[in-house]
């Protein structure tokens, strides 16, 4: 191995430098038995992210113009507390939030039923610590959706 492909092989992280070594990972969700494309497949984390900003900002509006009544620095603080909210009546419920409606995207168990409100309580909770959702597995994962036995599907 000259110098070049060591190199690249540490640049490119260790799932490149197994994958070149014969290592086969399959694709997202193939381990939790989902498709690998369309409907029921593993949510892309484009469509996630952009579902979480659309929430975030829906969170922000309403904070703003009905909780802190223009009070810059507490609606911030208060959209948490709305997001947790909107996020625990809404996943639980029908599985999927504003957000994550109109980007065409469902929490379902593991199994694929309805998540269920404890679940639903504890997948929130830990979304809204934040750490947790940074925290992936080779399935694109969140440890929030892990720990609630959840994942995140397109519709």
């Amino acid at each position: 191995m000259d110098n070049r492909e060591a190199i690249g092989s540490w640049l490119s992280g260790p799932r490149a430098a197994a994958e070149q070594m014969g290592v086969d990972f399959g694709y997202r969700g193939q381990r939790l038995g989902l498709p690998e494309e369309g409907p029921g497949s593993i949510a892309p984390l484009g469509r996630r992210f952009g579902a979480l900003i659309v929430d975030w900002a829906l969170c922000m509006l309403i904070a703003y113009g009905l909780i802190s009544r223009g009070d810059q620095q507490a609606t911030g603080n208060w959209a948490l507390l709305v997001f947790l909210v909107l996020s625990l009546l809404t996943v639980s419920t029908v599985g999927c939030t504003p957000g994550k409606a109109l980007f065409r995207l469902r929490v379902v168990s593991l199994d694929g039923g309805r998540l269920g409100v404890a679940r639903g309580v504890l997948r929130s909770a830990l979304l809204c610590i934040a750490v947790p959702a940074l925290i992936w597995d080779r399935d694109s994962r969140g440890l929030h959706d892990r720990l609630a036995r959840a994942v995140q599907i397109r519709v």
